[in-house]
């Protein structure tokens, strides 16, 4: 096992990447290993063991977190890790596996307080949190865990968002679409993000991954800087390479990295959601003073980027209030999951809302509000009348839908997400993308992808079964709102927030995602269509309509564009079909 991972290591170490993380099989060998370690690879079976297993439900992590409770029990033994050091691993897995045996070693009075400081950093616990509360009503140490939970010591022990991050500037000027940061031709790569990183600007601007390698080299924090970031398709590894190139290493956690700064004079609004749900810092401000290689400092309380000799080249706001808190927790999503694990906590003590967290300043509705349709369907998802726009909700998630060559991604977030079971009421996996021509990845995640998503009580397809878009325009569900991961997804009778892979992960395995809900464009239809219109004339009638009326621009100077980040909302036409409204929608995106 030894010879083979080092091998493999010289390898991807050759490309300029890690290797992957440990399989199940690999991670057994690394056990069986530990418990009588070779003289001389002491520090290398450590730094495998702790560094190189995914966390959460990943099969390896299995394997790992049973390892450690025999040791915690005296089952096994290794020179390398005493019953308290194993308690200690436990609590960097995130949640998942790791959880029942921190709770069982809660009965352990040798043991114990080490286990309540584990799970009290441990926040990815889901049904388990009943277990622990259940179990607080006789045994003091899971109080005690209850109590930190409560005292959200999950997060104050993590370091606050920087006043001020120096950072070396990467430009990348006029518009990226995420096609540049994740071509479509690598997409059988997307899923193992250090080796599809590498592709990352090749067509747009070559030799962009060598410099950027040389100035970290150098001692740069580098930031991506662009006129217009992350447009075009919802691909969460277009953002996943940019963490890879200018994020930070994640303790623990193999192959993904965090901490990166993306500042946009626009940034799409999937984009910036992905990135500020996967620990990166998004800023929206003014970046024509900014130069290519350019040393910056980036001073958060001020809201001021400004230059080696003390010039304020631009300003910004962190929106949402919010964003310094999901930074702090290494990302949206942990940011909510914990938020409610603290609140779920202080409501078995007894206690009040916390302090601690900033709160979402949303818009207050007025008296008789009058809502959009949209609006009117979000709010009956999150069980109000309405809700305005720039409101931070989240809508119960009635379907789900992920596709193939996004699937593999989804398929980690939910396993590092420590999800045996989705949530949502309906969650589809289908096969596309890669159906006609498979190459030999995608062949083992036709494999794969099935039997992941239905052992998780989720719908799968198999190849050749159609497109996931035909699929959900025949279900009726949601009524409300659902996602998936395509931008095109859409549904016949609810509306549809597509997102990256990280949200769908999300809103599958919670069964709720979060969003901030947008603006809407009413586009209203007058009369019937003549003899020989299409509907094809019909989409093309938006964006030219939208032009005449100086709303929409084509060129990438001073770009205009209502709908960007905006919801569609449509009036008229009640003559066309279901089919034909889907279509319309779809075409939108």
């Amino acid at each position: 096992m030894t010879e083979q991972y080092l091998k493999h290591e010289a390898d991807r170490n050759a490309m300029g990447i890690p290797a992957l993380p440990l399989n199940s099989e690999q991670a057994e060998g690394v056990c069986e290993l530990l418990q009588n370690p070779p003289k001389g690879q002491e520090d290398f079976l450590m730094n495998l063991f702790t560094e190189r297993i995914s966390p959460g439900v990943d099969p390896a992590a299995k394997v790992k977190a049973q390892f450690l409770h025999q040791i915690i029990k005296g089952e096994k033994s290794s020179p390398l890790i005493t019953k308290k050091k194993a308690v200690e691993i436990l609590g960097t897995m995130l949640g998942g596996y790791n959880v029942a045996p921190l709770i069982d070693t809660l009965s352990n009075n040798e043991l114990a307080d080490d286990a309540v400081k584990a799970l009290g950093q441990t926040t990815f616990v889901y049904d388990a949190f009943k277990t622990v509360a259940d179990l607080s009503k006789t045994n003091a140490f899971a109080k005690k865990v209850i109590e930190s939970w409560a005292n959200a010591e999950w997060f104050k022990s993590k370091p606050a968002l920087p006043e001020n991050i120096k950072v070396k500037v990467f430009m990348v000027e006029g518009e990226t679409n995420t096609d540049d940061l994740s071509p479509a031709s690598d997409a059988w790569s997307r899923s193992d993000i250090p080796l599809h990183s590498l592709s990352m600007l090749k067509a747009r601007k070559p030799g962009s991954n060598e410099e950027i390698a040389k100035w970290k080299s150098e001692g740069h924090k580098v930031a991506y800087v662009g006129d217009v970031v992350g447009t075009g398709s919802s691909r969460k590894s277009a953002t996943n390479s940019v963490l890879w190139h200018m994020g930070e290493d994640i303790p623990f956690v193999p192959n993904k990295r965090r901490d990166a700064i993306v500042i946009g004079g626009v940034i799409a609004p999937i984009f910036f959601n992905t990135v500020e749900d996967s620990g990166g810092l998004p800023l929206i401000a003014d970046v024509s003073k900014l130069s290519h290689g350019e040393v910056i400092t980036v001073n958060t309380v001020k809201g001021e980027i400004t230059s080696e000799k003390g010039e304020v080249l631009s300003t910004f706001e962190l929106k949402p209030n919010t964003l310094a808190d999901e930074f702090r927790a290494g990302g949206r999503i942990p940011l909510i999951i914990g938020r409610k694990l603290t609140a779920d906590a202080r409501e078995v003590l007894g206690l009040g809302e916390t302090d601690v967290f900033a709160k979402p300043q949303n818009p207050v509705a007025k008296p008789n509000q009058a809502y959009t349709l949209a609006q009117k369907m979000v709010g009956r998802a999150c069980d109000m009348e309405g809700v305005l726009p720039g409101m931070a909700v989240e809508p119960k998630m009635t379907t789900v839908g992920s596709q193939d060559t996004t699937g593999p991604m989804t398929a980690d977030e939910i396993t590092e997400l420590a999800c045996l079971k989705f949530q949502s009421d309906f969650y589809l996996q289908t096969f596309c993308h890669t159906a006609a021509y498979p190459k030999e990845t995608d062949t083992k995640m036709h494999q794969m992808l099935p039997k992941f998503t239905t052992v998780r009580e989720g719908v799968s397809l198999f190849p050749g079964d159609g497109v996931i878009h035909s699929w959900l325009n025949r279900m009726l569900l949601p009524d409300t709102v659902g996602t998936g991961g395509d931008s095109h997804t859409r549904f016949p009778l609810g509306i549809s927030f597509p997102a990256g892979s990280g949200l769908v992960a999300f809103a599958g395995a919670l069964g709720s995602m979060p969003l901030d809900m947008p603006e809407s464009v009413l586009v209203k239809f007058k009369g019937k269509a003549k003899p020989g219109i299409t509907l094809r004339d019909i989409v093309n009638a938006i964006p030219l309509w939208a032009i005449k009326q100086g709303l929409m621009t084509v060129e990438k100077e001073n770009k205009k564009n209502i709908f960007n980040g905006r919801i569609l909302e449509m009036e008229g036409m009640p003559d066309i079909t279901a089919e034909q409204a889907f279509e319309l929608t779809d075409a939108a995106a």
